[in-house]
């Protein structure tokens, strides 16, 4: 039925009406993050405010990490009657993570679609803030952010410096290593963190430790400097070095350091804790990783520990599986580091999904209780949890690309997204307890409770 030019224009002007009417309650919605600006393992609130009550949202957030990449998530919500949604109480009802999870706009960040296969997200810069732009949606979108406009948006910094945290180059001695100090004159307990096989000077981690108080030299051995110039992999005595410089530094407690392995790392600090006589470590936490490594030889290249290529799987989509390389835990005691010889708390934190090493198995090894010290054992182990067990909120990385001195392969790492972030997030709590307890403690105590989780 065609309208009289009237009917037209009154039909016009209240569509008009009806729009500008939508636009200004769209324009009137409101989003906050509080803090907008804290440490990477503090959680935020985000809370949506001033929307079309009952209304289907899509909260989203981006990062454009420092080599150039995207990495996004997003969550559905619906608005409540005062058009109000705060992701720390509302349930998601999906996106790339589903139900109540105050930080999984965090945890849940993937590549953006499109990306380059292989990305794994980690902070180089740690002098600089990870941005975060979180913006909320009209509808439940799934693709397409770029080209549309959001209702709200806001700037998120997540840092891993407090503020007042020093950052020291050290290279004294042959040393390729960064020391964080935290706030204040101290003097202060302090922690040599090891990352894995890939080498190069990690940071993240250590200046996260020093805001939590604890001064943490983070030590770069497979790729330091001093192997650049010979060619030659350092020794033992290189830690043991590492171990004096923090010692003798004047805010530093020397009575009072432990040692933290990450992986390869692992290997390091449970062999350096065992046989070392310089070194007499506090505490010492071991992260997905083993004690099973030829203790007869001095360190060695990691690459020869996977040189049995018949252990090494392949997957349907051509990702390496490393874990059985260690497997079955050798009996033979010239082949592991004999944790029986510990004197100091050792805490072992491992997933039962790692496909790159046998953590699971080597943690069930019983030659602490043997020995007669499993009093001073702690085990934190996860079921669905993968091999890159990081800091609260780190985006969980399946699989990605390794890069060794001699080649660049994709690896599968293992882990359940949420299992996975869920172990982290315990994990961290439960390690700070421990090195307070052991490294601010008036006497030396012994493991905490064994946990299963």
């Amino acid at each position: 039925m065609w309208l009289r030019p009237g009917k037209t224009h009154t039909c016009i002007r209240i569509c008009m009406l009806a729009r500008f009417r939508m636009d200004e309650r769209h324009r009137c919605v409101q989003l906050s993050v509080n803090p907008s600006r804290g440490l990477m393992d503090e959680k935020f609130v985000i809370l949506v405010q001033n929307a079309p009550p009952d209304s289907e949202l899509t909260v989203y957030a981006l990062h454009q990490c420092e080599d150039g990449h995207g990495w996004d998530a997003f969550a559905h919500y619906i608005s409540d009657a005062t058009g109000r949604v705060n992701v720390s109480e509302d349930c998601s009802l999906g996106g790339t993570y589903s139900g109540i999870e105050p930080m999984g706009l965090l945890w849940s960040l993937r590549p953006v679609p499109g990306s380059q296969p292989g990305l794994r997200l980690r902070k180089k810069n740690v002098q600089e803030p990870m941005l975060v732009t979180v913006s909320v949606y009209e509808g439940h979108r799934k693709e397409g952010f770029a080209e549309l406009v959001p209702l709200a948006s806001a700037l998120v910094e997540r840092w891993y410096m407090s503020p007042g945290v020093r950052r020291i180059p050290v290279t004294k001695n042959g040393l390729t290593a960064t020391l964080f100090l935290p706030p204040g004159p101290g003097p202060f307990p302090a922690i040599m963190d090891l990352w894995g096989g890939g080498g190069q000077l990690v940071e993240y981690r250590a200046a996260l430790l020093a805001s939590h108080g604890i001064a943490a030299l983070t030590i770069d051995y497979l790729t330091p400097m001093i192997t650049k110039e010979t060619g030659e992999m350092v020794n033992l005595q290189y830690f043991e070095t590492a171990y004096e410089s923090l010692q003798e530094h004047p805010q530093i407690l020397g009575s009072r350091i432990a040692m933290l392995g990450f992986s390869l790392g692992t290997t390091v600090t449970l062999r350096m804790a065992a046989y070392s006589e310089v070194m007499k470590l506090r505490c010492v936490v071991c992260i997905s990783g083993s004690h099973v490594q030829p203790v007869d030889k001095d360190f060695e290249d990691p690459l020869k520990l996977i040189k049995n290529a018949a252990k090494i799987r392949i997957n349907e989509e051509n990702q390496e599986i490393y874990r059985d390389l260690v497997l079955p835990i050798t009996s033979d005691p010239s082949k592991k580091v004999d944790v029986g010889r510990l004197q100091c708390p050792l805490l072992l934190i491992v997933g039962g999904d790692d496909m790159s090493w046998a953590a699971q198995e080597a943690a069930n090894d019983e030659m602490m209780e043997r020995a007669g010290n499993s009093h001073l054992l702690t085990i934190l182990s996860y079921p669905e949890a993968g091999h890159l067990i990081e800091p609260p909120y780190t985006p969980h990385t399946r699989a990605s690309k390794f890069r060794s001195a001699s080649a660049s392969v994709m690896v599968l790492w293992g882990g359940e997204t949420l299992a996975h972030s869920r172990a982290q997030e315990d994990s961290w709590k439960k390690m700070l307890l421990f090195l307070r307890v052991n490294l601010f403690g008036g006497t030396r105590p012994g493991g905490m409770t064994i946990s299963y989780l």
